[in-house]
């Protein structure tokens, strides 16, 4: 798949790409990133990008004319229709879900946009699809975008090296991810010893698959009831994951 992003700050991309094991589905080209630098597309001496608001107001807004342009010059080495992602606090929230469906498609145009926001005659002729982080603003799309390819990347096949390890993600099934135990198997504090559960040393490999289900439900359930109440109407809840969380204390 391919993702041609279009920014003021194409530098922010490049040692993302090179790092972590993510950086496999990058130099595999399973994930192919076109980095368009928005102010190639700019015109005049100072390559502007943006002008201050009609109607007045704080902030500068980006022009829709170089970004027409930026444009363009994508489509023209794609033919295949991907989608216009903008960044924005009025998109859709990401997740998993959303990457998933997305890990297995071909790719999007990625528009990181800056300042006060983009020209709105711009979005509104391009734009397929608008997605934030959460309900909190940054200074530019870069950031939700890295965290968009990362996302997918990493649910592309052979990147990560037990190709079983997202599937025990938080999210994949719906509920929050349980807690994790390496060595040593009793860790000294200023506390007193802390060991590991017994159950995960004891071998019983049904036993440790459901103190790990009920360590995720009590969690899911302490922390996000909204996803507890989702599964439910899913249908995604066993009977004995039922009786597990009616014998939990009240939040």
């Amino acid at each position: 798949m391919r993702f041609d992003v279009i920014t003021l700050f194409p530098e922010l991309f490049a040692p993302f790409l090179a790092q972590g094991v993510t950086r496999r589905a990058f130099e595999s080209g399973q994930v192919d990133v076109h980095l368009w630098p928005l102010r190639d597309h700019a015109e005049g001496n100072y390559r502007r990008v943006d002008d201050r608001p009609f109607g007045g107001g704080p902030g500068m807004v980006m022009l829709a004319e170089p970004l027409e342009r930026a444009l363009a010059a994508v489509r023209g080495q794609r033919a295949d229709g991907a989608p216009l992602v903008h960044f924005s606090p009025t998109g859709r929230r990401i997740d998993q879900a959303l990457l998933r469906e997305m890990a297995s498609g071909p790719g999007a145009v990625l528009l990181c946009g800056r300042y006060e926001g983009v020209d709105q005659r711009f979005l509104d002729r391009h734009v397929d699809l608008e997605l934030s982080l959460g309900d909190f603003v940054l200074s530019g799309g870069e950031l939700p975008a890295l965290a968009l390819l990362d996302g997918i990347a990493r649910l592309q096949p052979g990147v990560l090296a037990d190709p079983r390890s997202h599937e025990q993600d938080s999210f994949e099934d719906g509920l929050l991810d349980c807690p994790h135990f390496s060595r040593p198997e009793v860790l000294d504090t200023a506390d007193g010893p802390l060991p590991v559960p017994p159950v995960l040393l004891s071998g019983h490999h049904a036993a440790i698959a459901r103190w790990r289900r009920e360590q995720s439900l009590a969690l899911t359930a302490r922390r996000r009831p909204d996803l507890i109440a989702a599964a439910r109407a899913a249908g995604r809840l066993s009977s004995a994951d039922e009786r597990y969380l009616a014998q939990l204390p009240p939040a």
